[in-house]
């Protein structure tokens, strides 16, 4: 019991950073070198396309990461939900107190946060790939 309050607590904070850090990362990438602003060379153009679909792989990665994290809150928003539905709680304390109540509550709020993120992720994805798509588009029509 002990474990599980302990993954749900932490999980949200690993996101949030996780979250910071690929803003950060994204902000902090090709766009700020001085070569991808213009690239001269047919190879810097090829070297930015791999760039960007290099990019676009982690994102896709970060995507499955958080389809994962989706069924494991699935998972524990049908447990506790079920607990609390079935009056496995205790009846002195409002039902908003309630253990099984606030964890399915905080697991269905975790689903949320995680589509967000997907759907973040995504964009950012193609965005990318449109990049990559142009840069090798030059690269084709320049051999």
């Amino acid at each position: 019991m002990i474990v599980q309050i302990r993954s749900i607590i932490l999980v949200p904070a690993v996101l949030s950073v996780l979250i910071s850090c690929v803003q950060m990362e994204h902000q902090s990438s090709a766009d700020m070198n001085p070569t991808v602003q213009s690239p001269k060379t047919i190879a810097d153009h090829e070297a930015l396309a791999r760039r960007y679909e290099n990019e676009a792989k982690i994102m896709l990665a970060k995507i499955q990461e958080q389809k994962i994290l989706i069924e494991k809150y699935d998972e524990e928003s049908n447990r506790y939900g079920q607990e609390a539905e079935k009056g496995i709680f205790n009846t002195h304390r409002l039902r908003g107190d309630d253990e099984n109540y606030f964890f399915a509550k905080r697991a269905k709020d975790n689903k949320l946060k995680s589509q967000a993120l997907i759907r973040s992720y995504e964009k950012l994805a193609e965005e990318i790939m449109s990049r990559a798509a142009l840069h090798w588009k030059v690269v084709t029509e320049s051999k």
